[in-house]
């Protein structure tokens, strides 16, 4: 995403340096990965008014005086087909680059030069392509006389001394609502701490007037859980409003990496940058004729499978039942928050308009996105999930920025289970508590103000009720999170906490141990996605029903939460095996999840801890089972665990993951790890199969344990009060024996472990260095 600093300069009153304020916009809302300067883009680019304007005889060129604002007029040749006497226009200088040029390799500086031999040309007057304002290449462009005079910098006019913000949109997921330049405004307000409640006059509620209800339009929608809000207008033409001249709104959409098109379509974007809300607009005598009806029905709900639809960009997809289509009665015409369709598209014969201004299910749209390869500003700014709140006021705003050619004809708005803000009640001292601050009631309190919150004091009690668009605060530290952010977490001083020893973490020591012993073994330790594919579990033989299916996932390839930590490690063992690897052996230590488990009491599923490991050798010699358990006996011994192997003699229940922790081993060549009758996990070589699938070599074995219960039957070497060994390394110098060096080393740590790392005498001292390692808890 990107920002303009001057349009976003026009709603907050910034009084700190333009460093300073992409610094605190970076520590306190969102990560900023760069600043482009324009502030030089447009050196040396004027508006002018073309004084004479003379047809060269049998050529396309024209030769123009133009008045640069000073007492001579300067001749241009100018091959464009809509010059004339009397309009304004942009004249590139000589000595000016080119603005679409700037970031090339090669920036085209223009300078003077002959035409046809005998017209002198000084520089140019400039297209919307030239000037970085969209690919229009059909003539130079036009400024409005009203708001500019010959001689004037273009900068200066159209603000274009600016710098570009930006934006790492993945650090705003949490926030829809600063996808519009109004929403991350009003943040930087609060950021600030400027006085007030922010405001933007473009949302300000404002009568259209009375409809006409000339042209039909209903709305409906199968189900609100894929669609909260649909509101659209009916806009019937009254006049022209064809484009004339260069436009502030042109600048706009450029500086945000988007290309002007037509009044319509560039005012439904433009909102959209501003608002963060996207619209659509249809052609309504081409919605009406697509269902053959009368007026326009407008029907949101799911796609059937094997629907087709032909979008706007020409390709033609065909639709799955997870897609929204917005419908003239059953014909889809458009994706919903994806894209349109070719069938309703807005052209230069368009009399009548359908405004769309709707919010949909973001984890449809997400599905969608990645489906159909969709990736528009506008399903960005709906697949982080947009509240309902300003669909009419964004729709009513488009309608008044359209006026001049169009009336309003019928307003719907159809909002079947209005969303409620809830209210979080907290107290003063739990927010300075939880910071570590002193903040005043009344800082904090005008703090949540400046970013639209309401917020009732009574006493130290402070009743929090977020703004419609900040679904994301539900609970106090909801509310803690926001006054620490706009006041800077920087400004909080850094204190040490007070505490007594804290409680040993004793899962933490346990992988601490079992690493250090793996890595001693010679075992490397990886980690993976928790998040799997499809995929693994087919290449794993194992059955997705007892997995968690993720509803928003970030990856088609990311879809099911995995059930066991093995298969993971085996598509990592055909990596290291390609590189190639002849022979490792591979562990993770990580949590799993069955639908078999349930849930806990906070309503989320049962996880459990289990520790993967996966050994494979192109060459291996003897039964790759026999090696695997070596790791286990080896392991166990280590953490004071006996244990037994027994032969698996019931059947691999596959939907369930029952019996072997959802593994695909080989029941014939594989064992359970039994302690005092309880199973902890299973060893043995994995499926003839699962090893074709994943392409690995035949010497091939692992084991997976239940580390929770590993945990509670072994035996961990004691640590220090704060659960971590002090490790040092002294070295003494003596003339001692090193069984008396060693002695006195270990009266004066009696409680460490001590070993020496080296010895050293050189030639012909008397005297030794000896290095010992020092162990303490």
């Amino acid at each position: 995403m990107k920002i303009s600093l001057n349009w976003l300069k026009k709603y907050v009153d910034v009084k700190v340096s333009d460093e300073e304020l992409v610094r605190l916009i970076g520590a306190r809302l969102v990560e900023v990965e760069g600043v482009i300067d324009e502030s030089h883009k447009y050196d040396k680019i004027y508006v002018v008014r073309v004084e004479t304007a003379e047809k060269i005889p049998e050529t396309h060129l024209t030769l123009c005086q133009i008045d640069v604002g000073g007492e001579e007029l300067v001749q241009v040749v100018c091959g464009a087909p809509n010059v004339r006497e009397g309009m304004l226009a942009a004249w590139i200088a000589p000595g000016a680059t080119v603005p679409a040029s700037v970031h090339e390799d090669a920036p085209f500086v223009i300078g003077k030069r002959k035409m046809l031999g005998k017209y002198e040309s000084n520089g140019m007057l400039a297209g919307a392509d030239e000037l970085d304002f969209g690919d229009d290449h059909s003539g130079i462009v036009e400024i409005d006389p009203m708001i500019a005079e010959p001689g004037e910098l273009l900068a200066d006019v159209f603000g274009l001394d600016d710098s570009i913000l930006e934006i790492e949109n993945k650090s705003l997921t949490h926030r829809p609502d600063c996808f519009g330049l109004i929403g991350f405004a009003r943040e930087v307000h609060g950021i600030l701490g400027n006085e007030g409640k922010f405001s933007a006059p473009e949302l300000e509620e404002e009568i259209l007037g009375e409809a006409s209800h000339d042209l039909g339009l209903s709305v409906e929608i199968s189900d609100s859980r894929i669609c909260e809000r649909y509101t659209a207008i009916a806009l019937a033409k009254h006049g022209e409003i064809k484009k004339k001249y260069l436009t502030f709104i042109d600048t706009i959409l450029a500086k945000s990496g988007m290309r002007p098109v037509d009044p319509i379509v560039d005012a439904t974007n433009y909102l959209m940058l501003l608002t963060g809300q996207p619209l659509h607009a249809f052609d309504y005598d081409k919605f009406v004729a697509v269902s053959g009806g009368e007026a326009a029905k407008v029907v949101v709900r799911l796609a059937k499978e094997g629907e087709k639809l032909e979008l706007l960009d020409g390709r033609e997809v065909e639709l799955v039942g997870n897609d929204i289509v917005i419908c003239s009665g059953e014909v889809p015409v458009a994706l919903a928050g994806a894209m349109g369709g070719k069938s309703t598209e807005i052209d230069e014969m368009t009399r009548n308009v359908i405004l769309e201004s709707a919010t949909f299910s973001l984890y449809n749209l997400r599905k969608t996105q990645m489906k159909h390869g969709i990736f528009s500003e506008a399903i960005t700014r709906f697949t982080k999930g947009q509240a309902p709140n300003q669909t009419l006021l964004v729709a009513e705003a488009c309608a008044r920025m359209l006026k001049d050619g169009f009336r309003v004809a019928e307003v719907i708005d159809n909002y079947p289970q209005e969303t409620r803000v809830g209210e979080v009640k907290i107290l003063v001292s739990e927010i300075n508590g939880l910071l570590g601050t002193e903040y005043s009631k009344e800082l904090i309190v005008r703090t949540l103000e400046s970013v639209n919150f309401e917020v009732m004091a009574e006493g130290e009690i402070l009743r929090v009720s977020a703004p419609a668009w900040r679904t994301d605060i539900r609970i106090p530290e909801d509310v803690i999170e926001e006054v620490g952010r706009l006041l800077g977490y920087d400004n909080i001083v850094p204190t040490l906490p007070l505490h007594g020893t804290p409680n040993q973490n004793r899962m933490w020591e346990l992988k601490t141990q079992v690493r250090d012993i793996m890595s001693s073994f010679g075992a490397n330790e990886v980690l993976t996605y928790s998040f799997v594919s499809e995929k693994l579990f087919e290449k794993a033989g194992l059955s997705k029903k007892n997995a968690y299916r993720i509803v928003n996932s970030i990856s088609p390839e990311l879809q099911y939460v995995r059930q066991s930590i093995v298969p993971s490690l085996l598509d990592k063992a055909y990596v290291n095996q390609k590189i190639p690897y002849d022979q490792f052996a591979l562990f993770e230590i990580n949590k799993v999840y069955q639908k078999k488990w349930g849930m806990n009491e906070e309503n989320v599923p049962v996880e459990k801890m289990r520790m993967g490991f996966v050994l494979a050798e192109r060459k291996g010699v003897g039964a790759a089972y026999y090696k695997a358990r070596k790791f286990v006996d080896e392991l166990l011994r280590e953490l004071g665990i006996s244990a037994e192997y027994v032969s698996i003699t019931r059947e691999y229940d596959s939907s369930t993951s029952e019996y072997v922790l959802g593994m695909p081993f080989e029941k014939k060549r594989a064992a359970e790890i039994l302690v005092s009758g309880e199973r902890i996990g299973v060893v043995g070589e994995f499926k003839n199969s699962v090893r074709h699938n994943f392409k690995l070599a035949e010497y091939l074995a692992g084991f997976e344990l239940d580390f929770d219960r590993v945990l509670e039957l072994g035996r961990m070497k004691k640590v220090g009060k704060f659960g971590f060994k002090e490790k040092i390394d002294e070295t003494v110098t003596t003339m001692e024996s090193y069984a008396e060096t060693l002695e006195k080393m270990q009266a004066k740590y009696p409680e460490a472990e001590i070993s020496a790392v080296s010895i050293y005498q050189p030639e012909g001292a008397e005297a030794k260095n000896i290095t010992f390692h020092i162990e303490k808890s």
